[in-house]
């Protein structure tokens, strides 16, 4: 019998953590489906009048949002960071051995993507898009530029399932003082990989991919993207800069346009996949702000979907994953083509096409 990735139970290395996954295509025949559930309704209206995001509603802290009409953004008024933590005081904590602590500030804001309450990324117009990507960049320099900010991660958690409050688009920022535990680990994998081969890593991978094709999904003129080899989730995907970009701040010409249109393009093979609103958690990685020479970093986005066989049957961690190691049925490459081989129209555009007129 010859080993076959595509059939046969084997571990992948994520070249990117140094952590492993284990797949086991054969899985997927078997009988058991899955628990069934139903899926959130997505007839929203433009409007909501008790939506806290809403243009000139009114939040929790009594603050009024103004009447925006393209992105706003917010200090969070629930904010996991705060800008004062204080200082004194943890000096045992900080070198305890085994009840080891440490004081973390920082700044947390919410961007709201558009001012209508009835889209997200997969509906809105490549143009406005494009205002959500610059807004991304314009507050990674901005906070980058203030004292005690190590790190500013950019992410969007996508409908209930993931854990968001309000249908509202929007996604998060928060820059904290220090680099957290999984862009420090990409750092330091991307660090040795860069000193062992004087090149970078997600460049060579890039490279690769593009060469084998089976876990592309799409590209544009910029950016790529891909099922990873190493993805845990069932149709994990990252897009990338074809060109070495450490952070947004370095995109020039027509590369903010192409991301924008990469991020329409996904979530739009995202919702036609299992014709839903697909919930998922992406986030945004690349250079730290913490001063250190970063010339090994590669900008990436990661999107992290948790439904498996349809809209509402969703893949769990629990079990083996939670206390081993992370498992997968579905290969990546068989991810990979479901989305390569998915509309690009919206799958709610193509019904109103559909729809007669009315005389």
């Amino acid at each position: 019998m010859t080993f076959d990735l595509q059939e046969h139970p084997h571990k992948r290395l994520n070249a990117l953590t140094g952590e492993w996954v284990l797949v086991s295509p054969h899985r997927a025949r078997r009988p058991w489906k899955g628990k069934r559930e139903t899926p959130a309704a997505t007839d929203r209206p433009a409007y909501d009048p008790g939506c806290y995001l809403c243009p000139g509603n009114s939040r929790a802290s009594g603050e009024t949002n103004p009447t925006y009409v393209e992105t706003f953004v917010f200090d969070n008024d629930f904010a996991a960071l705060l800008p004062d933590a204080p200082r004194s005081g943890v000096e045992g904590a900080a070198t305890d051995e085994l009840f080891r602590a440490s004081p973390e500030s920082g700044i947390c804001r919410v961007l709201c993507f558009s001012p209508r309450h009835d889209l997200s990324l997969a509906r809105m117009g490549r143009e406005a898009i494009r205002r959500v990507v610059m807004t991304w960049r314009e507050q990674y320099c901005a906070l980058s530029d203030r004292t005690r900010i190590g790190y500013v991660q950019i992410f969007e958690n996508k409908g209930a399932l993931m854990g968001c409050s309000n249908p509202h688009p929007h996604g998060q920022i928060w820059a904290s003082e220090s680099v957290p535990m999984i862009p420090a680990l990409e750092d330091e994998r991307q660090r040795r990989y860069a000193a062992n081969h004087d090149r970078c890593l997600l460049c060579d991978y890039v490279e690769r991919e593009r060469a084998a094709g089976e876990r592309i999904v799409f590209e544009n003129d910029s950016f790529v993207a891909l099922s990873p080899f190493w993805a845990v989730w069932p149709f994990e995907t990252m897009l990338l800069p074809k060109r070495h970009l450490r952070s947004l701040a370095e995109m020039r010409g027509g590369e903010p346009a192409d991301l924008a249109n990469a991020v329409g393009r996904i979530c739009v093979r995202y919702d036609n996949l299992f014709e839903t609103e697909f919930p998922y958690s992406m986030g945004v990685h690349q250079a730290p702000s913490d001063g250190r020479v970063v010339d090994q970093c590669h900008l990436h986005l990661h999107y992290f979907p948790p439904l498996l066989r349809s809209a509402s049957v969703k893949k769990f961690m629990v079990g083996y994953e939670m206390l081993a190691m992370p498992q997968r049925d579905i290969t990546p490459e068989s991810g990979a083509r479901r989305l390569r081989e998915t509309s690009e129209v919206h799958y709610l555009s193509a019904r109103d096409r559909r729809r007669p007129e009315r005389s």
